[in-house]
């Protein structure tokens, strides 16, 4: 792992399990300091984090997207970036991400362009949200945005602590949107920033897409429960009977809404209006 130069108020955490090959690759790649956090691998994740300089947080269970809470609780730094263990922040993102960021204190969430493979295709989700009909109000520098991918952002460090962090409901699959809400709510300012680049060299050691399909429809459901009127949750179900995914999804929310009955907390009339104007990142 490279010693960066102008980095010292950006911390980067990567959350992992049982990638110990794609986290050999990515760390050095890295410039600034990293925060390794392990969801219980059983490989050698921990070994490569260590032999790379990182430093390592390992949980005993596999605590999916909330591992990343732990890194930042570990972090000391102002800002914090999330990568992926196949991902990496281009050399000077960081420095601009939080120079941007002490430009505009209002801002929670900086969402970078993220380019994918050696080829360095557009991301279709960061094209989308550079169309974001939210436009570009004051005091943000970029377009608004209600989502993001996680690898892809740079959060002030004490907002996203306040807003609670990703969701042990939602475990991975689309989490992101939860913590966007949450901190929209809040009060704060999330913006996509195209200049702040992200490289993303998908791992060939995925899940199926079917069951990252079941977990993306079973989270827009509990994001719905949790945050937005009840209509919004009807028509989200009646739409996830289209697909074997969805009615798997759907099933799979059923099963976890009893746990988060006293959860429900809507977001304010100005923040469901704008996420209205969204089609799904």
């Amino acid at each position: 792992m490279r010693e960066g130069h102008g980095t010292g108020d950006v911390t980067i955490v990567v959350a992992t399990r049982d990638r110990a090959d794609e986290l050999r690759r990515s760390l050095d790649r890295h410039t600034a300091p990293v925060i390794v956090v392990d969801n219980a691998s059983a490989d050698g994740t921990p070994r490569v984090a260590r032999e790379v300089g990182a430093r390592l947080v390992r949980l005993a269970a596999n605590h999916g997207a909330t591992a990343r809470n732990a890194g930042v609780r570990e972090a000391s730094t102002r800002y914090v970036a999330f990568a992926d263990d196949d991902s990496w922040w281009a050399p000077g993102a960081l420095e601009r991400a939080a120079a941007v960021l002490d430009a505009h204190p209002r801002t929670a969430l900086l969402a970078a362009r993220v380019l994918v493979g050696a080829d360095e295709r557009p991301e279709p989700v960061s094209d989308r949200m550079a169309r974001s009909p939210l436009g570009r109000p004051d005091g943000l520098p970029g377009p608004a945005i209600l989502g993001f991918l996680a690898c892809s952002a740079v959060v002030r460090r004490d907002a996203f602590l306040e807003a609670g962090g990703f969701s042990g409901a939602l475990h991975f699959g689309g989490e992101e949107e939860l913590l966007a809400l949450d901190l929209a709510a809040a009060g704060w300012g999330l913006a996509y920033v195209p200049e702040l680049v992200v490289h993303h060299h998908p791992s060939p050691h995925r899940p199926d897409p079917r069951i990252r399909r079941r977990r993306e429809a079973r989270n827009r459901l509990l994001t719905a429960w949790l945050r937005r009127p009840l209509p919004v949750l009807g028509r989200l179900a009646v739409t996830s009977l289209g697909s074997p995914e969805g009615r798997g999804g759907l099933a799979d929310a059923v099963r976890a809404w009893p746990a988060l009955a006293r959860a429900r907390r809507p977001v304010p009339p100005e923040v469901e209006r704008a996420r209205a104007k969204l089609t799904t990142y």
